[in-house]
């Protein structure tokens, strides 16, 4: 199948190579010349300009976009949307909220699929976890796209209607807030107790046959191992917070109670007062995201 991926950064570039490994053709396209140029290098075709990129498609499109949600979301679209028929499908891979993918949807000829993305870079080498919305004979087209990109047939789904795909998402991200609060809040008692603890041990240990092992688990062993049981430089203070507050405003908006998730939302946008828990929360974003950590100055 040919696929054109539009957005080379960290993900997009995940997106084309496992494409590539899966024996599809892609055309790789982004603002940036030399992200398209280094994508070249991977046995991707390059295109020069956003018309070059729709010339090297088929009559039948099948574009994958990658690109930051938002605006640029918007300002893609308007650049392809002349070029769009009914037999085209265009799959937003983003975190946009799904209210926007609705909308966008609604806005183009082309089948929308919006795609939940999770995995981090760590899906450069295990495959994402795909949620995805829309027309389903959009997603039954592209489901080999789909498994090469995912962990396998497993790893994606169709979720439902326009917009069910990011839904899902969103709600996935406030649940790994919660998560994440319940690690950092366990682990800061462990370090300000009355032991003197091996805090990647701990984790070890943890991964190993309880209840409450996990991916994120071994993330906190490995910034323990990294950083040290006091979690050295790390600083107090965890970005991110949109789809968390996408998830608490639906929750509202449902009167569904979600306090793990408000709570965990609420310590992020709190940073008066030094916390383990968010310096490890902090860390373990760049565990799974590999988004920069923020460290604290030397004064």
């Amino acid at each position: 199948m040919q696929i054109g991926v539009i957005g080379l950064g960290r993900m997009g570039q995940i997106v084309v190579d496992r494409l590539l490994e899966g024996g599809h053709s892609v055309v790789a396209y982004d603002i940036d010349p030399d992200a398209v140029s280094e994508t070249a290098e991977t046995g991707a075709t390059p295109a020069e300009s956003m018309t070059d990129f729709l010339d090297h498609l088929g009559s039948e499109k099948r574009i994958w976009m990658m690109v930051p949600a938002g605006e640029a979301v918007d300002l893609t679209l308007d650049e392809l949307r002349p070029q769009l028929s009914e037999d085209d499908i265009v799959i937003d891979g983003g975190n946009s909220h799904f209210e926007a993918s609705q909308r966008r949807a609604k806005s183009v000829d082309a089948a929308y699929l919006d795609c939940g993305t999770s995995g981090g870079p760590a899906g450069a080498e295990l495959g994402f976890s795909l949620m995805v919305g829309g027309p389903e004979w959009a997603y039954d087209t592209m489901t080999e796209a789909f498994d090469s990109v995912a962990t396998g047939a497993e790893g994606h789904d169709h979720m439902g209607p326009s917009g069910a795909g990011h839904y899902v998402k969103m709600v996935h991200n406030g649940v790994e807030y919660a998560l994440m609060q319940a690690y950092g809040e366990g682990f800061e008692l462990l370090h300000r107790g009355q032991f003197d603890l091996d805090l990647e041990a701990v984790a070890r240990t943890w991964n190993n046959g309880s209840v409450i092992r996990s991916w994120l688990l071994e993330l906190c062993e490995e910034a323990f191992r990294e950083e040290g049981s006091d979690l050295g430089t790390v600083d107090d203070y965890v970005a991110g917070g949109s789809t968390g507050t996408w998830t608490v405003q639906e929750a509202l908006e449902q009167e569904v109670p979600v306090p793990l998730i408000y709570q965990a939302l609420a310590e992020r946008f709190n940073s008066r007062e030094e916390r383990f828990g968010r310096r490890l929360a902090n860390r373990l974003r760049y565990g799974f995201g590999r988004h920069e950590v923020a460290r604290k100055s030397d004064e």
